[in-house]
């Protein structure tokens, strides 16, 4: 669902890379900027170098990149790379209990619902035209 701190990080260093295209910047400044510990962020930068968003180099002079035409990379995709299963984070009520045996699945339900309508709504934003809004 839509509160994770993930995806928020993810938009935060993709749009900073989108409004840097020449700077190979560092983690440690993506990391000021988002005001998080920089192996956070390196983190990040790692999951999106494998979904091929961007490109990073290491060394001195190096940071990240974007690898992918801002046009190119919708919110969705952004929000589907870093969201986790709820499955997972159900409770183990008593299934004695009506309420309790039904629960879960009526929670996975609402969950897939809130889910594909969330990735409606941020499908319709680029990260190209989501950032021009940050001037």
């Amino acid at each position: 669902m839509l509160n994770n701190l993930r995806f928020a990080t993810a938009i935060h260093i993709l749009i900073l890379l989108e409004k840097n295209p020449e700077v190979w910047m560092s983690s440690e400044y993506i990391a000021g900027s988002i005001n998080v510990n920089p192996v956070v962020v390196r983190k990040e930068i790692k999951n999106l170098k494998a979904l091929g968003y961007i490109q990073s180099k290491e060394g001195k002079g190096g940071g990240a990149k974007l690898a992918t035409d801002a046009e190119k990379i919708t919110l969705a995709a952004i929000y589907r790379s870093v969201s986790e299963d709820q499955k997972g984070k159900l409770n183990s009520p008593n299934p004695a209990c009506p309420v309790g045996r039904q629960i879960n699945e009526h929670l996975t339900d609402l969950y897939e619902e809130i889910n594909k309508k969330t990735e409606e709504v941020l499908g319709q934003y680029t990260l190209e035209n989501y950032s021009k809004q940050f001037k």
